[in-house]
């Protein structure tokens, strides 16, 4: 009896999860994983990895965008980190 195999490109086939907390711990690394994350994002064989790679470049922007945002308020405010950190 014949099985139904279902063959996939190797540009497609999928992520497993290791492989995900693999690729979230390398593109955790300070400058290394920075330059890995566009290289991955720019020019990925696998479907899969380049628009992981492409989703956490955004959420990387969209944290240094909030923190941006939050130190300009502190600084109109006046408001000092060492003020913040403090403990009395």
């Amino acid at each position: 009896m014949e099985e139904n195999k279902i063959i996939i490109p190797e540009e497609y086939t999928p992520i497993s999860a290791w492989g995900y907390v693999g690729y979230s711990l390398l593109f955790a690394i300070p400058i290394v994983g920075f330059i890995c994350l566009l290289v991955f994002a720019l020019s990925g064989s696998n479907k899969n990895v380049k628009n992981y790679a492409r989703s956490y470049f955004c959420v990387m922007l969209i944290e240094i965008i909030l923190c941006v945002i939050i130190a300009i308020i502190c600084a109109v405010m006046g408001i000092e980190v060492s003020s913040l950190i403090q403990t009395r």
